[in-house]
């Protein structure tokens, strides 16, 4: 049975449809990423299903269960997006204070994620109005896991973190999955989206333009890649198999590469090459690939 599943879930602010027939369902052990710009309805959606508000139509169970029982949310974790701790409470005070809400559930993962993510001492003394913004989001994430949820929600959970708070994040959530947690997190970072996400749902303006593998979006991805030639730019460039299209100005070429990237590789090593620049692709180049294809199909 899924952890949790929408069907056909919509919600309206007025004449405003801020979701339009969402579904999908995420099980046990799965890792989701849910993305999109902002504004797109993430945020509301990850509100219904913890019961924050009510949905106009359609249905959202997890375990089976209305998301309003109290049973249901005992089982969940929340790190919102716009997270807000009481200023004057320490660290270690919010951190009880939250627990104290699941009297039934321990908090038996409060060490190890106070050790995995590094957090100091001062942290858990201090008050929270003084503490740093990454702090307070580390503590967020604590707050979130400590209690071992069988499903997490998780909004921007790495908003504040350097890159070393990110790897044992990333860590965090691959040993959940592998204890059989459901993990659904937003995020605008693809590295860490493809580092620890298993499926993928795309969300524009309400509406899901896709849910799939994170593999099948990798090949569907369109690329860009950058080189500048020591001589003049190869004739034929465009016509490589996977170049969707291609700029050329001087001895520089920019092309855009979608599938497969040997053809295009095997073509530029033929020739004298003075920089070759092939980022990681960014979200915003896999929003508008998605976005392109909807906006041709209607």
């Amino acid at each position: 049975m899924p952890v949790l599943s929408l069907e056909n879930l919509t919600k309206s602010y007025g004449r405003v449809r801020a979701l339009r027939g969402v579904s999908f369902a995420v099980e046990p052990g799965e890792v989701f990423g849910y993305l999109g710009p902002n504004g797109a309805g993430k945020t509301t959606t990850l509100r219904i299903l913890l019961g924050l508000v009510r949905p106009t139509g359609g249905r959202v169970l997890l375990f089976g269960k209305s998301p309003s029982r109290a049973e249901v949310r005992a089982r969940t974790g929340y790190l919102p997006g716009e997270l807000a701790l009481y200023g004057n409470m320490t660290g270690e005070a919010l951190l009880d204070y939250y627990a104290g809400f699941r009297p039934g559930r321990p908090a038996p993962l409060r060490p190890a994620l106070i050790e995995a993510l590094g957090v100091e001492r001062p942290a858990f003394t201090r008050r929270a109005k003084f503490l740093s913004h990454g702090t307070r989001q580390k503590l967020g994430l604590i707050i979130a896991m400590q209690h071992d949820p069988e499903l997490l929600l998780l909004d921007e959970p790495t908003t504040g973190f350097d890159p070393l708070v990110q790897k044992a994040f990333r860590g965090l959530i691959l040993d959940a999955a592998r204890r059989r947690r459901a993990v659904v997190f937003s995020s605008h970072v693809l590295s860490e989206v493809e580092a620890v996400c298993g499926r993928v749902a795309i969300l524009r303006e309400g509406e899901l333009v896709a849910v799939e593998a994170i593999e099948s979006l990798r090949e569907r991805m369109v690329r860009r890649l950058r080189v500048r030639f020591r001589n003049s730019v190869p004739d034929g460039l465009e016509a490589t198999p996977g170049v969707t299209r291609a700029e050329v100005e001087g001895k520089n070429a920019t092309l855009w590469i979608r599938g497969d990237v040997n053809p295009v590789v095997r073509r530029i090593a033929r020739e004298e090459v003075e920089r070759f620049v092939f980022p990681e692709p960014e979200l915003e180049d896999i929003f508008l690939t998605y976005y392109k294809r909807e906006a041709e199909s209607r």
